[in-house]
């Protein structure tokens, strides 16, 4: 089964270093799949010629914000709507999780609350899953038929599914911690200073990406995006 990676952004060259590239960050994640992986870096004008080129997608995170006037933005969110049509597997981390929002008819903003960085938790299915996030910008308005499958206090639209065949996810299952170090490490000036220090001091917390991967790469594999499947596994 051939995954293709629609990279909308460059990791930071400490991250590539130690960690690898966003593919590298997911072929790790999904590693016990045996997904294949085409990576398209569309941030660079490198798109595929359709929907029909991979079995699955799936749309990373970006520096980038999803409402920037950029010349790669159009042409994904055309692809978003394609794939969308076919009705092929997709799934949205971080930036993919806004890009596709916007582009299927949702709002994508510069969250007036600030950041969220570092461990965090999430309601999901009834239970409490904790994820590293890493963003300012949130999904705001909610396109025509989407479902909120996860939230918390901050980001009230975290998990969305579009239908059953699209699951997008606001925080980061592909960051381990040495991810959100370098992160720290290569701050934005507006994150708060005390939000870095508590993110480090959280870096050795237990995270609950392991579950995350199944779900999405159960939804990359035909799964109903609706269907979460981890109620007896996250940890106490």
């Amino acid at each position: 089964m051939i995954i293709g990676i629609l990279q909308t952004g460059h990791v930071p060259e400490q991250v590539a270093a130690r960690d690898g590239t966003y593919t590298e960050l997911f072929g790790k994640l999904f590693a016990a799949r045996g997904f294949g992986l085409r990576t398209f870096s569309v941030v660079d004008m490198d798109f595929p010629a359709g929907p029909q080129d991979a079995d699955a997608w799936l749309v990373t995170g970006s520096r980038h914000g999803a409402y920037e006037d950029h010349p790669w933005i159009p042409p994904l969110e055309d692809l978003i709507r394609a794939i969308r049509d076919s009705q092929k597997p997709m799934v949205g981390v971080c930036f993919g999780h806004q890009i596709i929002a916007q582009a299927l008819g949702g709002r994508v903003e510069k969250f007036s609350g600030g950041w969220s960085a570092g461990h965090r938790s999430y309601r999901i299915g009834g239970r409490d899953v904790a994820l590293f996030a890493w963003h300012q910008d949130q999904v705001v308005a909610l396109p025509e038929g989407a479902r909120v499958l996860g939230a918390n206090g901050f980001t009230q639209n975290a998990v969305i599914a579009h239908g059953e065949h699209i699951l997008t996810v606001q925080p980061h299952p592909e960051f381990p911690p040495s991810v959100i170090d370098a992160l720290i490490d290569n701050r934005p000036t507006t994150v708060p200073a005390e939000m870095l220090a508590q993110a480090r001091a959280d870096l050795e917390r237990p995270v609950d990406s392991a579950i995350m991967a199944d779900w999405l790469a159960d939804v990359l594999q035909g799964a109903p995006a609706t269907r979460i499947p981890f109620a007896q596994q996250v940890h106490v």
